[in-house]
């Protein structure tokens, strides 16, 4: 191996050293603060670049008015790649977003890769970066010139930021820290930093990443300093006879070697040239290519088959015959498969033909044959099976037949259920097409097969709880039929429906308490990217029990709810977009961070219940009954909230922004830190509320009530005020630019310290 050299370049050159024009003072800081701090200045450009039009982005989409538009497939696809890497649980699907949002976002997409990319090409061609060239750094190989594009792509991508963060991941990922992103990043945080701390531990400053790459990092701002030496006899250099080059330029090893104070402090006996680690080096390799090369040929086979003929005959002979016998032994096998398979299926199909002989047209009294020959092919294993039962059901009009079929489909199990699926459906469109023909021996025999398929789809749910994921039941059509010959109600409570899809599904009246919509996937972890969420989308759930259902992460836009029961039901993080929900009993419902964005939830009853950090801009609460909930930090936007009673409600913290409350009763509630700017307040009852540090800029107050009412006897001739409390909620609030206070409300105010003009 070569020694270290630095190649015969102009001072005009633009990968010279010379084109580093690193601040003044700077060679006065030592190197490890230079170079970490050059490390975050990298990172903080590439943060920065991806940070700011992402929050941009967030402002422009909290401030769209107008239609929004889906989210590109770049974002998409980004956004399922990193949440898929980092487990995080999945969102909306069909997200829609603000048009510039979505340019604002692509460019925090693109942008960090742009900069990464221009960072990585500059320290190929340049070594140096330009935070590296600020800070008077560059990073070169041991001949003294900057990195090739594959020597970066290994210090940078391998070893800077591959293996550090990849351990990291490998940790979490693996160990009981998984799914917590707070615990990875940690984990990444200090694998970089130990990495970092390699270049400490080496004599020559160099990181694991610089030795997998083959580089160093010189510190310009000492090397390339003016200085004279002795001159070298031995090196011809050109240049040493100008006096002004032997003056600037040492001519020992190149016009560019670096500085004594530079080879001092980096271990180097001479100016230029490495120390005998070096040289340690080069005589290794140097040993290793001139050695002959006798290891192969001393240990050949052939050498070996040479000198052990009979030991080799045997071994070859026992492995010749080994193989034969296993090709025989495999071939015998396969063949004695084969034809069990073929007597077997020729078995089930002659068994097959025969019960499909017992279906064919009978007398009357048969009917028992082939009741019995129904229930026999719900048993063979035929894949003809299940569609020959499902038209039997289409067609038949005996009810004692119908039964048999439902039963020996229920046998089946889940393999049947995409065909009952199809049948429901085509059963649906001829009951409304009945409906309005007027056919009623027909309507009823139809809503009687009908009914079968819904009792079998509801029984194999029920039997094989757990075991549908991911099926797709969209449109189905299972909801109560409480009149007529075909009465149904769907009772699926307590069953395991976690991934299923039910996508503008009719399950009106249906019994689901306590049912699971929600499971962890293969990790077994709950909230993380596997997890198995339901999509009930337009869904009707009109009167359904749904009390203490587990609806997490469960989609349900456009769903109607109405009189729905969801006492003590979990929709964690649950997208309920322009739901119906008026009439719903949401008592003690957990709705943490729950996106209710259009929804009615007018009549509601929300009392206890929990929704913290929830979504309801632009929601309709007329009417609804809401003591003691919690919205703490919620988003309420533009929401309706008229005549509702939100007694002891907790809104510390939310955003009320243009809020109707008018006519609400808000007596005791905590609005503390709330922002309630342009926020309707007329006819509110305020009594004993807190409202410390809330924003009122804008905020109509007129007719609000501050302190409670007077209660005097019919024929009391003195008015006895209530006792207020100067310590209470109004202390120190500013009310300078609220509207329409009067006079009544301006002496509440001040009596219990807050803050007018009028009170001063």
């Amino acid at each position: 191996m070569a020694s270290p050299t630095f190649g015969k370049r102009t001072p005009n050159s633009s990968n010279s050293p010379q084109a580093i024009h690193p601040q003044p003072g700077i060679s006065r800081l030592p190197l490890s603060l230079r170079r970490w701090s050059a490390w975050v200045i990298e990172v903080s450009l590439v943060a920065t670049s991806a940070w700011v039009p992402f929050q941009v982005g967030l402002y422009a989409q909290a401030q769209y008015r107008g239609e929004p538009v889906p989210l590109n497939l770049m974002l998409a696809t980004a956004e399922e790649a990193i949440a898929r890497t980092l487990a995080i649980p999945v969102g909306d699907s069909n997200q829609r977003v603000a048009p510039l949002s979505n340019l604002l976002w692509s460019g925090a997409l693109l942008a960090p890769i742009v900069i990464v990319g221009s960072q990585i090409y500059l320290l190929s061609k340049t070594g140096r970066t330009l935070p590296k060239g600020w800070l008077g750094l560059q990073v070169v190989t041991a001949a003294g010139s900057p990195p090739s594009l594959d020597r970066v792509l290994i210090r940078e991508g391998m070893g800077r930021w591959g293996l550090p963060l990849g351990i990291a991941y490998v940790i979490w990922r693996y160990s009981g820290a998984f799914p917590g992103l707070g615990i990875l990043a940690g984990l990444a945080g200090l694998m970089i930093s130990l990495e970092g701390l390699t270049v400490q531990l080496n004599r020559q400053r160099r990181g694991l990443h610089d030795r997998l790459a083959g580089t160093f990092v010189l510190d310009v701002a000492q090397i390339w300093q003016p200085y004279t030496e002795v001159q070298n006899p031995e090196v011809q250099n050109p240049e040493a006879q100008n006096p002004e080059v032997q003056t600037l330029y040492p001519v020992q090893h190149s016009p560019y070697s670096p500085s004594p104070a530079f080879a001092t402090n980096h271990g180097w006996s001479t100016p230029g040239w490495p120390t005998s680690d070096w040289t340690d080096e080069d005589g290794a390799i140097a040993a290793i290519v001139l050695a002959p090369d006798t290891h192969w040929s001393d240990r050949s086979l052939w050498r070996w088959m040479r000198h052990h003929p009979g030991t080799a005959l045997l071994t070859f002979s026992s492995v010749t015959l080994f193989l034969i016998l296993g090709t025989l032994v495999g071939t015998q096998v396969y063949i004695q498969n084969q034809t069990n398979w073929r007597e077997l299926q020729q078995q089930r199909n002659q068994m097959y033909l025969a019960l499909v002989n017992q279906l064919g047209p009978t007398p009357a009294d048969s009917v028992e044959e082939r009741r019995a020959a129904i229930l026999a092919l719900g048993t063979v294993d035929d894949p003809r099976a299940i569609p020959l039962l499902v038209d039997l059901l289409a067609q038949e009009q005996n009810p004692v037949l119908v039964g048999a079929i439902h039963q020996a489909l229920v046998s089946v199990g889940p393999d049947a259920l995409r065909r009952l699926h199809q049948l429901n459906q085509s059963l649906k469109t001829e009951i409304a097409s009945l409906q309005v023909s007027r056919q009623p021996q027909e309507l009823n025999a139809a809503s009687f097969r009908q009914r079968a398929t819904q009792r079998a789809i509801a029984k194999v749910l029920t039997l094989h709880s757990g075991q549908m994921r991911a099926l797709d039941l969209s449109r189905v059509q299972l909801g109560q039929v409480i009149s007529g010959p075909a009465q149904f109600t769907l009772v699926l409570d307590q069953t395991d429906l976690a991934g299923i899809v039910l996508r503008d599904a009719n399950l009106a009246g249906a019994s689901l308490r306590n049912t699971r919509f929600y499971g962890p996937g293969l990790d077994e972890r709950f909230g993380t990217f596997d997890d198995w969420t339901s999509d009930l989308s337009g869904a009707e759930l009109k009167s359904a029990n749904l009390s203490q259902a587990l609806l997490d992460h469960t989609r349900l836009n456009q769903t109607s709810l109405v009189g729905a029961n969801l006492n003590k039901a979990s929709l964690i993080q649950a997208r309920l977009i322009a739901a119906n929900l008026s009439s719903a009993d949401l008592t003690d419902a957990n709705l943490q961070q729950a996106v209710l964005e259009n929804s009615s939830l007018t009549g509601a009853n929300l009392s206890d219940a929990v929704l913290t950090q929830a979504n309801l801009r632009r929601a309709n609460l007329g009417q609804v009954q809401a003591v003691g909930v919690q919205l703490q930090s919620a988003d309420l936007r533009q929401s309706d909230w008229r005549g509702s009673n939100l007694s002891r409600a907790d809104l510390s913290r939310a955003n009320l922004t243009a809020a109707d409350l008018s006519s609400s009763l808000l007596d005791r509630a905590n609005l503390r830190d709330a922002n309630l700017q342009n926020a309707s307040l007329r006819d509110v009852d305020l009594s004993s509320a807190n409202l410390r540090g809330a924003n009122l800029r804008g905020t109509d107050f007129r007719g609000a009530v501050f302190s409670p009412s007077t209660t005097s006897a019919p024929d009391q001739f003195i008015q006895i005020h209530p006792l207020v409390d100067k310590e209470g909620g109004l202390q120190g609030v500013d009310f300078r630019q609220a509207q329409n206070l009067d006079a009544n409300q301006i002496i509440d105010i001040c009596t219990q310290g807050g803050i007018l003009e009028e009170c001063l």
